[in-house]
């Protein structure tokens, strides 16, 4: 049996839409109780908050189904220094999933400064982050996306901010989320899937079919998105496999490489 991770935005749904045949594919998984995860890089949420989300478009996703780029960077901070203390500039997604592991939120000589979205990043903030890294903490951002969607146009996101502090302080940051592939195999585990059995279904080459493929996972490109198939030519890689959206694969979840498209 195949085991599913799925990009969310451009994917399941785009913007406050749904993607049609989404919510078929969704209910095929979950009707013959295959394991699958949602992803996205957006660590604003909590996995409650996008279930609601989800759940306005049509789709019904379990919380215990979303992974996040929160989530992720709470289980690697927890897994190198468990019971630390972060300066986090973020929201409730972020600074939730740093709770529920045991850290402390402080900005008083914390271990790291980790940094996630917000739709109201703070001057004040930002610097006390850079300074707080010059002396010493460590630089932990939750993806590297430069900008964000809303409906007005692109938004300046964790990747922008990041790398403000980066040129001030001449400190790189850690990126968790997607293109690494740690975020991949931490959704594995959370899974309880392995590589072999598991593949990853994305709209974009550079993050989610790169850490797809880098991760060890078949990889499925959907064309619903903001990527076309002219644009996954300029890509030294390839995925597995490109379709138009994920209503291809209604009727197909448990075969998703055979040769029934077309």
């Amino acid at each position: 049996m195949w085991h599913y991770l799925m990009d969310m935005d451009g994917v399941l749904v785009h913007e406050e839409h749904l993607i049609p045949g989404a919510d078929e594919f969704v209910a095929e998984l979950r009707a013959s109780e295959t394991p699958f995860l949602v992803l996205t890089n957006n660590s604003i949420y909590t996995p409650r908050d996008l279930r609601a989300r989800l759940q306005r478009t049509g789709l019904d996703i379990p919380e215990t189904s979303i992974w996040t780029s929160a989530l992720a960077t709470a289980k690697f901070l927890d897994s190198q220094r468990p019971n630390g203390s972060a300066f986090v500039i973020g929201e409730a997604g972020l600074t939730t999933a740093l709770h529920e592991i045991g850290y402390v939120l402080t900005d008083r000589d914390p271990d790291y400064v980790v940094l996630g979205e917000t739709r109201t990043y703070s001057f004040t903030a930002i610097t006390k982050a850079i300074r707080l890294v010059e002396e010493g903490a460590k630089f932990i951002a939750t993806n590297p996306d430069a900008t964000g969607p809303s409906r007005e146009g692109s938004l300046p996101a964790t990747g922008a901010v990041a790398a403000l502090i980066e040129r001030a302080t001449g400190r790189e940051p850690y990126y968790v989320g997607k293109p690494n592939p740690l975020m991949m195999r931490s959704a594995l585990r959370a899974l309880g899937s392995h590589s072999e059995n598991a593949l990853m279904i994305g709209d974009r080459m550079d993050t989610d079919v790169r850490s797809g493929l880098e991760a060890g996972l078949s990889t499925i490109l959907v064309l619903s998105g903001i990527f076309t198939a002219e644009h996954a030519e300029m890509y030294p890689y390839r995925p597995t496999r490109v379709l138009k959206s994920i209503a291809e694969l209604v009727g197909h979840s448990q075969d998703p490489f055979g040769d029934w498209s077309g």
